[in-house]
């Protein structure tokens, strides 16, 4: 009895330790990297605090009450807007106008990109071009022609990304916060130069849930670009963890 006592005082002190906390993230020193505190499930979500491009700040305290869905796109690749995180963000928005998701949820949705309030509120402009992107891809000249295997990827690339010609006017009503320092990226171990075979600044894609206390309850960090949880597939994910259904 003493023994299992003592094994569970061990491990309770050692998750005490280890555990992060819903404080703000401290502050690194001039010219040092902020301090490692990743998002856990299960614990407390490091809290921040970022500006809007729409207006106002958001971080998990501010939203607390609320359930809170914050999604990392990856940003650029090399000098290029990653089209996938454009998509992401207008189905989204495309499912929030006809479903309600923040209503049906007692939901916030936030984007996180890790450039200054210029190059973030560029990145919400551009929507009609990284469409056409899209749409050259699933509708390629000489497609008849292709290799059985491309064929075979530009067909799952139309069932993935059906929707780009609605998108091509999308506004931006779900908060795109800029994190210019990069400060609560880096915090959180989103921030790499090399990843997916490329070598540019940009955050792993990543995704999580934060329950109303604040608690992060689901967690996605992509491995390469095309390795992400569509709209669909989340709202699945909301509905279990949050209606229980």
């Amino acid at each position: 009895m003493k023994r299992s006592f003592r094994i569970g005082f061990i491990i309770l002190t050692a998750l005490a330790t280890i555990a992060p906390s819903a404080r703000p993230a401290p502050q690194a020193a001039a010219g040092q990297a902020p301090v490692f505190r990743p998002g856990v499930i299960g614990f407390p979500m490091p809290d921040f605090s970022l500006p809007a491009i729409q207006g106002g700040v958001f971080g998990p305290a501010v939203l607390k009450g609320k359930n809170v869905l914050i999604i990392y796109p990856r940003g650029k690749v090399d000098d290029t807007w990653c089209w996938i995180c454009h998509y992401q963000y207008a189905e989204l928005a495309d499912l929030e106008a006809k479903l309600q998701l923040r209503k049906t949820f007692d939901l916030e949705i936030l984007f996180v990109l890790p450039y200054g309030e210029a190059e973030v509120r560029h990145w919400t402009e551009i929507f009609k071009s990284q469409m056409a992107v899209i749409e050259g891809f699933i509708n390629p000249p000489d497609f008849d022609k292709f290799p059985a295997r491309r064929q075979e990827m530009v067909k799952r690339m139309r069932q993935s990304f059906s929707k780009a010609s609605d998108f091509a006017k999308s506004p931006a009503p779900l908060p795109v916060l800029y994190d210019k320092d990069q400060a609560v990226s880096k915090m959180l171990g989103l921030f790499m130069t090399n990843w997916d075979d490329s070598a540019v600044d940009q955050n792993i894609p990543t995704i999580y849930l934060l329950s109303p206390s604040g608690d992060v309850r689901f967690k996605y960090m992509s491995q390469i670009t095309f390795d992400r949880p569509n709209a669909e597939y989340l709202i699945k994910i909301l509905e279990k963890l949050i209606l229980d259904r």
